[in-house]
């Protein structure tokens, strides 16, 4: 392509102002910098468009094929730029979202109504894996993660933070008596994931060190601690029941099935509405792991993708 729009622009303008001078004050240029324009344009097409006198300019027939070409460009363009700004204000398109199934359902789903009464021309798509593999096989815009995340070919933006607690049904407690120590709760039905590992790590350190001072656990349940050693990564488990899903483990706890460590997401209601209890609460280490948004570091973000990690970012503040 030898023209360029600005030359087109300068061209139509001419036309319409009835002069280079008129131009070049709409376009505010200088009249030779219109008039080079002018001239750089004929020769490109190497066509005389316009015949100039100390008095007027004539368009040549040429000129006359060519104004209504360049008019239809111009307002092609004009339409395009306006489509574009039109789509950045409305994002529309399909929004693939993926994420392990308890986050999803707990702080993604309960939010979806009203994202679609906000954005309403955006199509999402929601799916759950427990992993990402490769985001374009399983054709991904987005996937959350929770946890600490260092994968440099791809992009992470923290949206929150979540924290886990150990947790038991009250019927369960009733039945097998609550544990106050750690070694107590080795004694318990425990219940845990199948993968990864440090799922089966639970946040738990040493009653007095959590506590802060010294601790208020007689002698003999002391002597039970020194038994229940803490790695510096958790308090490693043997699960007696495991599941691949972290619903799944809410819902073996709530059934009274055994003792878990669950996202605090996950159980909240439970909590309020006394379904499940919170155990061993003096020996949790505190610490919160990171929700982060992935994906590639390469791609530009579309509209339709910033406005959700914003949407859902702001819902997911109040984990922090």
């Amino acid at each position: 392509m030898k023209t360029s729009t600005d030359e087109l622009l300068v061209f139509v303008t001419v036309i319409d102002a009835g002069s280079i001078t008129a131009a070049a004050e709409k376009l505010e240029q200088t009249v030779s910098g219109v008039s080079r324009a002018l001239t750089r344009l004929e020769k490109q097409l190497d066509v005389a468009l316009l015949l100039r006198t100390t008095r007027r300019l004539q368009l040549t027939d040429e000129g006359e094929l060519f104004l209504e070409r360049a008019r239809a460009i111009l307002a092609a363009m004009e339409d395009a730029e306006e489509a574009v700004s039109r789509h950045r204000e409305q994002p529309s398109g399909r929004l693939r979202v993926d994420a392990g199934a308890p986050f999803m359902l707990h702080c993604i789903v309960p939010h979806i109504a009203a994202f679609a009464a906000r954005y309403p021309k955006i199509q999402l798509e929601l799916t759950s894996h427990e992993r990402i593999a490769d985001l374009h096989e399983q054709r991904v815009d987005i996937a959350i993660r929770i946890g600490a995340w260092e994968d440099a070919t791809l992009q992470a933006r923290v949206l929150g933070a979540s924290r886990r607690q150990v947790v038991a049904s009250p019927a369960y407690l009733a039945a097998h008596g609550t544990p106050r120590t750690l070694a107590q709760l080795r004694e318990h039905r425990l219940i845990g994931f199948t993968a990864p590992a440090q799922a089966n790590r639970w946040p738990l350190g040493d009653v007095a060190r959590a506590s802060g001072g010294a601790s208020s656990t007689p002698p003999a349940q002391a002597s039970l601690l020194d038994d229940a050693p803490v790695a510096p990564d958790g308090f490693a488990i043997q699960p007696a029941l495991a599941a691949s899903s972290g619903e799944t483990v809410r819902q073996l706890a709530l059934a009274g099935a055994g003792v878990a460590c669950l996202a605090d997401f996950m159980t909240a209601g439970d909590r309020v509405a006394g379904r499940l209890v919170t155990l061993l609460d003096d020996a949790l280490v505190a610490g919160h792991q990171p929700i982060h948004a992935v994906y590639y570091r390469s791609a530009a973000l579309a509209a339709r993708v910033q406005c959700f990690l914003a949407f859902i970012g702001g819902r997911l503040e109040a984990l922090a």
